[in-house]
């Protein structure tokens, strides 16, 4: 889809309009994303396609660089308590908001209150649950001027937790921990968000946002590190059709991709060589499976389904093994962990367990010819999406398993998810905010239900990971998270598939990109060249 030129003559009357550090003739850098954001709101976001664009519009008091480390953000310093249990931040005393008032701790305070209060309605609030009384507070089940967050002067943030959490900084370059600015808030309720209302704190500021095209930015020149912003105007555009992105990267009308069409990828390397750029990354592409609903509700359809994925086709043939087969809802690698436990179809191929799954399903009242189990699988519509979509109905086929799709945008899939619509099967996908294996487990607690969207709950489950929690032993904490994986594992409320790896092109003009394990590439980082 070639951007309309009525929208960037809008938005260069919209940039002609407001005083700032960048001007219509500086070079536009044109970053494709996954997808349109749901919402500008950091604190009601969810998604990576929103991550990157929050990432250039918010600083938090800690970020990421473009190598993935974790730096200062609105904090210049920090310090942590002996016990783990207190954070002590010092703001950077030239930090402005884009409409130049000073960034208090103030702000920090108002915000992540804002993002527990149940009123906000945060889907992805649970990040943040190891602040003292978070999870109580967005439960109702307190004020949130309990939040164990104070500012005992204009520039110091104190953050108290409920349990030692050792991955706590990385949970503070989340979006969801970003500030938002208070009077805007108040003064145009949901609509704050909008161009000419968002106030922002970040290297960049919102220009434009015109769905389904772009979204417009421009270097905030009240930023602390404004004279070092190389890129002065970023323009977001939402790219679902991976093919039709690589024809347009290879036009020259985008200057990077974020993802590409898996099963192109042998070509592709061929046709661009080293602009073909392959990373490290911490995601999970699964199923989810509606634990609500009979016979989804039965473990021994679900693990029938799972028995017959052939895992190396997909990542293979699909997507040029730039996937991995899944096994484990935990990818290998992450901090503070033990190698993941194995779920159904590790050993040997699919066709191996085609006998078990056909007991399975016999045993829970289905036969291939009088009476066929029937799935509605949902996914949101793009090139590797559809391919996966297609290779599971040929593998569950064998099974007389018969399949129908429905499929929806990513912001419309992931909503109605979210939000309790009801399903048999849906794709579902997570890029980790931080290498911590509770950052895969959570996802399946009871009451998680931005997340958990088959409503699956287990006590003993729940249990392991509330002491897990409490666990200040690294190797206890580690044998607790295993266990509760093995359940997981066993009852299969998520059938996992693949584990991530970052795919990207990157034109030559586009310098500073390096792939890591985050997958964040904040564009205060990047530079172009002629």
């Amino acid at each position: 889809m070639r951007l309309r030129r009525r929208d960037w003559l809008a938005g260069a009357a919209a940039l002609a309009a407001t005083s700032g550090a960048a001007a219509a003739g500086d070079p536009l850098y044109r970053r494709g994303n996954d997808a349109d954001p749901e919402t500008l709101d950091p604190h009601k976001s969810s998604t990576v396609a929103e991550a990157h664009i929050l990432r250039d519009l918010c600083d938090g008091l800690l970020t990421y660089d473009n190598r993935g480390a974790i730096v200062p953000g609105a904090a210049k310093a920090w310090s942590v308590s002996e016990d783990g249990m207190t954070y002590r931040f010092t703001l950077n005393p030239d930090g402005r908001w884009s409409n130049d008032e000073p960034v208090t701790a103030a702000d920090f305070v108002y915000s992540l209150r804002r993002i527990m209060d149940p009123a906000t309605g945060a889907k992805y609030a649970e990040v943040l649950f190891p602040i003292a009384n978070a999870a109580a507070i967005n439960r109702g089940e307190k004020p949130v001027d309990t939040l164990g967050v104070s500012a005992p002067d204009p520039a110091t943030v104190e953050i108290r937790l409920e349990e030692p959490t050792p991955y706590f900084l990385e949970l503070l370059t989340h979006q969801t921990a970003a500030p938002v600015h208070a009077a805007s808030v108040t003064q145009h309720g949901e609509s704050f968000t909008r161009p000419g209302n968002l106030v922002t704190n970040g290297p960049y500021r919102l220009i434009d946002n015109v769905p389904g095209d772009r979204i417009l930015l421009d270097a905030n020149p009240h930023h602390p590190d404004a004279a070092s912003v190389a890129i002065r105007r970023v323009a977001f555009l939402p790219t679902p059709d991976l093919s039709g992105a690589v024809r347009r990267y290879a036009a020259g009308e985008i200057d990077s991709l974020s993802d590409l069409p898996g099963d192109q990828m042998v070509a592709l390397q061929d046709r661009f060589g080293a602009q073909v750029v392959l990373g490290p990354a911490l995601g999970l592409a699964a199923l989810a499976i509606n634990t609500r609903k009979a016979p989804f509700s039965d473990a021994r359809v679900r693990r029938a389904l799972s028995l017959v994925i052939d895992r190396d086709y997909l990542a293979q043939a699909l997507f040029g093994d730039t996937m991995s087969p899944a096994y484990s809802l935990c990818p290998e690698g992450l901090d503070h962990y033990r190698t993941p436990p194995e779920t159904a179809g590790r050993k040997g191929l699919p066709i191996d367990h085609e006998e078990e799954a056909r007991a399975l399903l016999t045993a829970a009242g289905f036969n291939p010819k009088s009476n066929p189990l029937k799935v509605e699988y949902r996914f949101n519509m793009s090139d590797n999406n559809r391919n996966i979509a297609v290779a599971l109905a040929e593998m569950w086929r064998d099974l007389g398993i018969v399949t129908r799709f429905v499929y929806t945008d990513a912001k419309t899939h992931f909503a109605y998810l979210r939000d309790g619509g009801d399903f048999d099967i849906a794709r579902m996908s997570w890029i980790a905010d931080y290498s911590d294996p509770q950052n895969f487990l959570f996802l399946l607690q009871t009451g998680n239900d931005g997340f958990n969207a088959g409503r699956w709950s287990n006590p003993d489950y729940d249990a392991l990971l509330k002491e897990g929690a409490r666990e200040r032993d690294l190797a206890r904490r580690a044998d607790l998270l295993y266990r509760a994986e093995e359940i997981a594992l066993r009852e299969l409320p998520w059938i996992p598939l693949m584990h991530y790896r970052t795919k990207a092109l990157i034109s030559p003009r586009l310098q500073g990109y390096h792939p890591n394990l985050r997958n964040a590439a904040p564009t205060r980082y990047l530079r172009l060249t002629a």
